[in-house]
C-alpha cells in the first residue's frame, strides 16, 4: 500500500511541477484581433490601428464591403515601416494581382493579406517580434492607385 501512495504522490508532484513551468509560457502568448473594412470608394473605415506591446501575435481581418470584383476594385492590407511605404507600394505595382500586388520576397513587408473583392474577407496573423514600440508603421492597400487614399498609421506599444 505504501508503494502505491508514494507512486501517486510522486506523480502528483511531477504533474504539478509540469503545470507550474508550462502555464506561464502559455499565458505569455497574447493574440490581439483587429478588423478593418475597405469599400468601392477606395476607403478604409479606419485611419489608425494600434496594439499594445503585450500582444505577441496580431490577427487582422480585412472585409471588402463593396460589390466590385477583385480584378477591378480589389483591396488588401499591407504593413511596412513608414519609411518603406512608398517604395513597397511602387514595387508592388509590377507584381500583379497573382502576387497580391506585393513584390515576391519583399523583406520590407511585415505582413499582408491577399487581395479580395466585394463581399469577401481575408485574414493575416503575424508576430509582433519584428515591431518596436515608438517606430512609425504604415498600412495601405497596394492595389494600383489605391495607396494614395487607402492608408493609415499602425501603432505598437
Amino acid at each position: 500500500m505504501k508503494l502505491t501512495r508514494t507512486t501517486l504522490l510522486a506523480a502528483a508532484l511531477i504533474g504539478a511541477n509540469a503545470f507550474l513551468f508550462t502555464a506561464p509560457a502559455q499565458a505569455a502568448d497574447k493574440v490581439c484581433k483587429l478588423e478593418i473594412s475597405g469599400n468601392d470608394l477606395m476607403q478604409y473605415d479606419k485611419k489608425e490601428l494600434s496594439v499594445s506591446k503585450d500582444c505577441t501575435t496580431v490577427e487582422l481581418t480585412l472585409k471588402h464591403t463593396g460589390k466590385l470584383p477583385a480584378s477591378t476594385m480589389g483591396h488588401n492590407w499591407v504593413l511596412t515601416k513608414q519609411a518603406d511605404f512608398q517604395a513597397v507600394a511602387n514595387d508592388g505595382l509590377g507584381a500583379g494581382l497573382a502576387n497580391n500586388y506585393i513584390k515576391p520576397g519583399d523583406k520590407r513587408v511585415i505582413a499582408h493579406t491577399k487581395v479580395v473583392g466585394g463581399g469577401e474577407s481575408t485574414s493575416v496573423k503575424f508576430s509582433t517580434s519584428a515591431l518596436k514600440p515608438g517606430e512609425a508603421y504604415e498600412y495601405f492597400c497596394s492595389f494600383p492607385g489605391h495607396s494614395a487614399l487607402m492608408k493609415g498609421t499602425f501603432k505598437f506599444g
